[in-house]
């Protein structure tokens, strides 16, 4: 029996999670991180998305993804294997380097995207992989909170800005509050 067909809604954001198999090591060094976020350059200059959250993780990445021109399938299909073809040659390896097809969920709810983007980023910090968010270079919050970083174009940080009064550093202090704070 094959897998069901994905549902596509090309006015919605997905949060989307891939994993290396056997919860190996996806990323060893800062040059594979660099390596992905290339990648991703490249096909947002070529099929263009909306981006406001994303991060890496040792094992697994997170991203909140809307392609209103192109299933996220083709683009996830074409960075899973740029990336794949990419690592299987650096490290002389073969097979498959994801355990399966990628995790995806439909935010539907407009409230669902600050939630969302809150979770992905608060990801190091619940790993304990840092005790500070900002300090975490492979993830977009320190985009949101240090107006100094230069913010690739393929992050569109106003889709999680919109829901916040004020300017851009009021913004930036509120979206920090609401990462912050702790929610059971």
């Amino acid at each position: 029996m094959g897998r069901e067909k994905r549902h596509w809604n090309a006015n919605s954001f997905y949060h989307i999670v891939c994993r290396r198999n056997h919860r190996e090591a996806l990323f060893l060094d800062p040059g594979d991180f660099c390596t992905f976020l290339y990648i991703f350059q490249q096909l947002y200059e070529k099929y263009g998305f909306e981006l406001p959250s994303y991060c890496l993780m040792t094992n697994h990445y997170h991203l909140m993804l809307r392609s209103k021109d192109n299933l996220i399938s083709k683009i996830m299909s074409l960075l899973n294997k740029r990336y794949a073809d990419y690592y299987n040659t650096r490290y002389w390896l073969n097979g498959h380097l994801f355990e399966k097809r990628f995790y995806s969920k439909e935010i539907k709810k407009d409230e669902g995207i600050l939630e969302v983007s809150r979770y992905i980023h608060r990801n190091p910090l619940e790993a304990k992989m840092v005790k500070n968010l900002e300090k975490y270079p492979w993830s977009s919050y320190p985009l949101y909170v240090d107006p100094m970083q230069k913010v690739p174009h393929y992050v569109n940080k106003e889709i999680v800005f919109r829901y916040y009064g004020g300017c851009v550093t009021e913004k930036s202090r509120k979206y920090q509050e609401f990462c912050m704070e702790d929610r059971e």
